[in-house]
C-alpha cells in the first residue's frame, strides 16, 4: 500500500493532487507549526495577465509565539471569500467545465470559515469527490519528525523550486500567455473536467 504524508492546503496544486492521485492512503500532517508563505493558506490560478495568487488571511499570534495549523483562525474582517470568488469567475467563467463544477465549490465561497485546517480539510473532501480520487485519510497525533512514510509534506511550499514538470493541457487563457503549469487544481478541473483523474494518474512526481 503507498502511502504519504502531507499538509492540507487551499485547493492543492496539481503537484500535490498527482502525489494523492496515486496513492493509496493520504496521512495528513496536523501537528505542525503555521509557516507564512505556503499553500496551507494560497492557491495560484491563471488569469488573462499570468499567474494570479488568492490568499487567504489569518489571525496572527497577539503574544509572537508559534502557533498550530490546527489553531490558525482566519481573518474574515476583509472579505476574502467574496474576492476569490469574484476572481474564479472572472478567470475560468468561459473554461469549458467551470459551469458543471460551480454550484459544488460555491460553498466555500459564501459559508463562514472559522478555522483554516477544518476549511481546507473540508476542500479535500469535495475535490476527492468530484475528480473521483478514492483513497484512505488519516490525521498524525504528534509531529512526524522521521516518518516512514514517503514524506510529502515539501510540496506546501510555494517559494521552493520544483522539477515537477506536468504534461500540458488547454488552458482558457492560452492565447494570452504561455502554458502555465502546477497550478490550483482547479485550473486543471476547470479546463479538463473529468479526464483530470487520468491526467493526475499520468504525471511523474517525486517521492511516491
Amino acid at each position: 500500500m503507498k502511502t504519504i504524508l502531507l499538509y492540507p492546503s487551499y485547493f492543492p496544486s496539481i503537484e500535490q493532487m498527482t502525489a494523492i492521485a496515486q496513492t493509496d492512503k493520504v496521512v495528513f500532517e496536523v501537528e505542525d507549526n503555521y509557516q507564512k508563505q505556503t499553500y496551507r493558506n494560497r492557491m495560484v490560478v491563471a488569469h488573462s495577465n499570468g499567474r494570479l495568487l488568492l490568499n487567504i488571511p489569518v489571525k496572527h499570534s497577539k503574544t509572537g509565539k508559534r502557533q498550530k495549523t490546527k489553531e490558525v483562525v482566519v481573518e474574515n474582517d476583509f472579505p476574502w471569500q467574496e474576492h476569490h470568488w469574484r476572481s474564479l469567475q472572472s478567470a475560468y467563467r468561459t473554461s469549458p467545465f467551470f459551469e458543471f463544477y460551480e454550484d459544488d465549490l460555491a460553498p466555500f465561497f459564501t459559508k463562514p470559515v472559522e478555522k483554516l485546517l477544518d476549511h481546507n480539510l473540508q476542500i479535500f473532501e469535495v475535490l476527492c469527490e468530484l475528480i473521483g480520487i478514492d483513497c484512505e485519510v488519516e490525521k498524525t497525533t504528534t509531529f512526524q519528525t522521521e516518518p516512514k512514510i514517503a514524506d510529502c509534506r515539501f510540496m506546501v511550499n510555494a517559494k521552493r523550486k520544483t522539477t515537477f514538470s506536468p504534461d500540458k493541457y488547454t488552458q482558457v487563457h492560452e492565447n494570452n500567455h504561455s502554458f502555465l503549469p502546477n497550478l490550483s487544481v482547479l485550473d486543471l478541473l476547470f479546463n479538463e473536467g473529468p479526464n483530470t483523474l487520468l491526467y493526475l494518474e499520468n504525471q511523474q512526481v517525486e517521492k511516491i
